[in-house]
């Protein structure tokens, strides 16, 4: 029987991570839901709660000296993004039932982990630093150049599958850039996302948000 399951996107390298390590900590730290820290050099970065400390073993929130970051709550806090997100057997039988809709594409519902987090979102999800991955940020709907230079024993596949990607791309109608579609879609679907957990939490009157 599974105690963890790892969610992870198809553009991650692994050359500097552990398992067996990295949920050493997470089962220290009590850590529910958690992530690799990115390798800021080589990874394309969306958040900076995500990127790798070079100091301790892992870390929870993001400085409150980032003027982004003043107050307590996604994505400076409690929060992890859905490139690679690692959760424990109680946390997935929650974040289960939240993936399970005719979306696409996902954007939005990493906000909502923490309600997963059983408990303190805050305490119950971190950033493990000292097993680091690399975000290659490969976009593989619509196609896409890579967006860092290429290092690393994966670094290989990562080209050919960025190259075939392209290869299926080309010859399509002139002008029609896909990526722009692909963006346009996830944007509609982000906002069907939050329109419909804002009226499932109307309807139920029985549900209080502990946030």
């Amino acid at each position: 029987m599974y105690k963890y399951i790892f969610l992870w996107d198809e553009d991650l390298e692994v050359d500097n991570f552990n398992p067996r390590r990295y949920l050493n900590i997470v089962k220290s730290e009590r850590l529910e839901i958690s992530q690799p820290g990115l390798d800021p050099k080589l990874s394309e970065i969306h958040h900076p709660i995500t990127v790798r400390k070079k100091t301790g073993n892992f870390h929870r929130r993001v400085s409150r000296a980032n003027k982004d970051c003043s107050r307590e709550g996604p994505p400076c806090s409690g929060w992890v993004e859905g490139m690679a997100p690692v959760f424990s057997k109680s946390a997935w039988q929650c974040a289960w039932h939240l993936i399970q809709n005719d979306l696409v594409h996902g954007w939005g519902i990493d906000y909502k982990f923490g309600y997963c987090a059983q408990g303190d979102r805050t305490k119950n999800i971190g950033v493990v630093d000292s097993e680091f991955v690399v975000h290659r940020g490969v976009q593989t709907l619509g196609g896409s150049a890579m967006t860092k230079r290429t290092r690393g024993k994966s670094s290989h596949a990562l080209r050919q599958r960025t190259a075939q990607v392209q290869q299926q791309t080309r010859g399509k109608a002139a002008g029609l850039d896909m990526r722009t579609k692909v963006r346009r879609k996830s944007r509609v679907e982000l906002r069907d996302f939050q329109k419909r957990w804002e009226r499932a939490a109307r309807e139920d009157r029985t549900w209080v948000d502990p946030f």
